[in-house]
């Protein structure tokens, strides 16, 4: 059976999570790894299998959204004509999401021995409801066990550059998006700062508590050091994960 892995991508939205799961999606294929159901394109091509590469083709998901049902989900909790939702309808819409997703693609996925990377799990919940809408870690934790089956990652990658730097990047994508295509998924960057500081404490609150699995890559790097750290904390797993190490 091939080895399953379990990846996640977190951080604010403007940390760089889609450019480094990209490019993370890149670097899995240049060892011999076909990138499969990703929302966007991915980087890289097609090499032979070397010697630590998996058996098995990677799936790139995010959440909210990933699935039909999802997709939909989505677009309800992130459009910004969406006012009034409770903070409780607001996180409980996002474990229909995550349980969907993980009955849906997670799940078979990692049961058939793939890499799964997955941008936004339940660490998202517990910063932005959690922290954000002040709802608290055990709320959030407790639907984790109950909805998901208490499915954690393998490794989570936890993009944290400064605040300010994130949300002026990711209000001016968002307002190029909506220019663009009409689409507005700008409902969370309307909040006020105080609710990212909330945000930001909660991921390093969830970093520190959980440090064996969350791999916490701060500060203003580049794009090619930040994807350093990552295939670096990658590697790492995937040697751990070798069988007849």
């Amino acid at each position: 059976m091939p080895r399953a892995l379990f990846i996640t991508f977190e951080g604010l939205d403007g940390s760089g999570k889609t450019t480094q799961i990209r490019r993370l999606a890149g670097w899995l294929k240049n060892r011999g790894n076909q990138v499969l159901g990703a929302p966007e394109p991915v980087l890289g091509s097609s090499k032979a299998l070397d010697s630590e590469s998996l058996d098995s083709d990677p799936v790139l998901t995010r959440q909210p959204g990933g699935t039909p049902t999802g997709d939909r989900i989505r677009a309800l909790v992130l459009d910004a004509r969406s006012t009034g939702l409770a903070p409780m309808t607001e996180m409980a819409l996002m474990f229909a999401d995550r349980a969907q997703a993980i009955a849906e693609v997670i799940q078979p996925a990692l049961d058939a021995g793939k890499i799964v990377l997955c941008d936004r799990f339940t660490d998202s919940t517990e910063a932005y409801q959690g922290g954000g809408r002040q709802l608290g870690a055990e709320p959030v934790l407790e639907l984790h066990r109950l909805l998901c089956g208490n499915l954690q990652p393998d490794l989570t990658l936890l993009l944290l550059p400064s605040l300010e730097s994130s949300l002026a990047r990711a209000r001016a994508r968002n307002q190029r998006v909506e220019a663009q295509s009409g689409q507005n998924e700008n409902r969370f960057e309307l909040e006020q700062d105080a609710f990212y500081g909330r945000v930001w404490d909660q991921y390093r609150e969830i970093a520190a508590r959980e440090s064996a699995r969350v791999v916490l890559i701060e500060g203003e790097l580049t794009i090619d050091e930040v994807h350093e750290k990552i295939t670096a904390a990658v590697a790492a797993r995937l040697h751990a994960a070798a069988p007849n190490r």
